[in-house]
């Protein structure tokens, strides 16, 4: 499978939080970006196609879309890139 990112992902394994319309649900982010990140979920049929993610170490809240799901992991792209995340190799 080809890779297509814009970025490089660094990996990650924390806790983190999906939130769309007043309600949120947990999740595990598992490796972020300047523009994306992957997201391990309960179930990912009740995810809706646009949410706030918001990481809970950091607690730095983004506006995210989905971009592919398989199984209970989710693609996802932010809608606004992090301008504190690098951009290179990290």
């Amino acid at each position: 499978m080809d890779d297509r990112r814009k970025h490089p992902r660094t990996e990650t394994d924390e806790p983190a939080y999906i939130s769309s319309g007043g309600l949120s649900t947990r999740c595990r982010l598992l490796n972020i970006s300047a523009d994306g990140a992957a997201v391990e979920v309960p179930d990912s049929a009740f995810v809706p196609s646009h949410f706030q993610l918001m990481t809970e170490k950091d607690r730095m809240v983004r506006l995210c879309r989905i971009i592919w799901i398989k199984h209970n992991r989710i693609g996802i792209a932010f809608e606004q890139p992090d301008p504190d995340m690098p951009k290179g190799n990290l």
